[in-house]
């Protein structure tokens, strides 16, 4: 069963070829590309594409590698032992299963997401190189092997805040999500409001490619982002003639949804101000 992308998800062709190659080498599918461009979003729809589980592990700067594993409770079990709780004589009781255990242990094949790996300390990927390598890790405080029952299609994706190490690299099938062409975010708007006006939705990426466009804008709008700002002009009702950009105001109707820090928003007053006294 091959990835074609899904009737809520516009694949493109290499993206698609990526997918399906990371599960015929049986390798981690490592997935980068600007924020909103739907790497996380990528796994959700390979796991309903193919009727499979998804299980998601969302990595954050202080995630440790283990915790994708288990995690042992020694303190819980001094206290119990303290106050004679017969539940210490199973050490299985002080063992918390980790996101990969699951993944690992399910009888069917499932999906497991490791979402924005580079927020991590930089050797967290090398301390699961060998664990999705081999598909099994060891548990030290019952002296079991944990082995992966059916092999999960592992999505990796990170925004690039880290470089990672080669030798985590060397293990993975790689894929840059390029941010999407009009024509293929146009496709993608519509499958979201099938709706909306084709000279609306024209008029509306046409100003969101021209805000993108801008020389030294500091965060550049994502997918994610027009889809909100796209929404937003719906319930607003904006017409097409709303959109068009004058000297007065270099800045859309409702930009909030699109300019997301104060640097960006003096930088288009700065030329809103130029392109007045250049008239």
């Amino acid at each position: 069963m091959k990835f074609e992308g899904t009737k809520n998800y516009i694949s493109t062709d290499d993206l698609n070829v990526a997918v399906n190659a990371a599960i015929a080498l049986e390798k981690p599918l490592l997935i980068k590309g600007e924020p909103g461009t739907g790497k996380t979003e990528l796994a959700r729809q390979i796991s309903e594409s193919m009727g499979l589980e998804i299980i998601e592990w969302n990595i954050k700067s202080t995630t440790k590698a283990q915790q994708g594993l288990y995690e042992y409770d020694a303190v819980s079990r001094l206290r119990d032992s303290q106050l004679g709780d017969k539940k210490i004589e199973n050490i299985n009781n002080y063992i918390k299963k980790g996101k990969i255990w699951n993944a690992f242990e399910s009888k069917q094949r499932s999906v497991l997401l490791i979402d924005e790996i580079d927020k991590a300390d930089i050797e967290f990927p090398n301390d699961l190189l060998q664990e999705l390598d081999k598909m099994e890790f060891y548990v030290y405080e019952t002296n079991q092997i944990v082995k992966a029952n059916k092999r999960p299609i592992v999505i990796i994706t990170s925004n690039n805040e880290k470089e990672l190490p080669e030798a985590f690299l060397r293990r993975c099938f790689f894929h840059y999500i390029q941010f999407p062409d009009i024509d293929t975010l146009k496709k993608i708007v519509n499958v979201h409001f099938p709706n909306i006006k084709k000279l609306l939705l024209d008029s509306a990426l046409k100003r969101f490619f021209e805000i993108r466009d801008v020389p030294g804008l500091k965060k550049k709008p994502s997918t994610s982002e027009a889809l909100d700002w796209i929404k937003l002009l719906l319930l607003e009702d904006i017409t097409p003639l709303d959109l068009k950009s004058d000297s007065k105001d270099l800045l859309p109707k409702l930009h909030g949804a699109l300019i997301k820090n104060e640097q960006d928003i003096h930088l288009f007053e700065r030329l809103a101000f130029m392109a007045r006294g250049n008239r």
